[in-house]
């Protein structure tokens, strides 16, 4: 398994609001499955960081895929990348 942070830049705030609950059920799902392993919106709201715990880049860009934000057009990627903790 590897692990891969993943920051957001949020857009369309209007449309995202609309689709948050579907976006967080979404997530809630992801976390009981091991999937993701935290994730949260930055304190001014303008993006999130979330950290995934999956296979592979290929795996984390299909659960991206499947996400009812990229549907709807709500962030853009500012960093993807693995990461390599070294504590808990």
């Amino acid at each position: 398994m590897a692990r891969f942070v993943l920051q957001l830049s949020f857009k369309n705030n209007e449309r995202r609001l609309e689709v948050r609950p579907a976006h967080r059920e979404y997530l809630r799902d992801l976390l009981e499955k091991g999937k993701l392993v935290t994730a949260g919106p930055f304190a001014d709201d303008t993006g999130a960081l979330l950290v995934y715990e999956v296979a592979n880049e290929a795996e984390l860009r299909d659960i991206l895929a499947a996400d009812p934000y990229t549907e709807a057009d709500v962030y853009d990627i500012v960093q993807l990348t693995e990461w390599a903790p070294i504590l808990p």
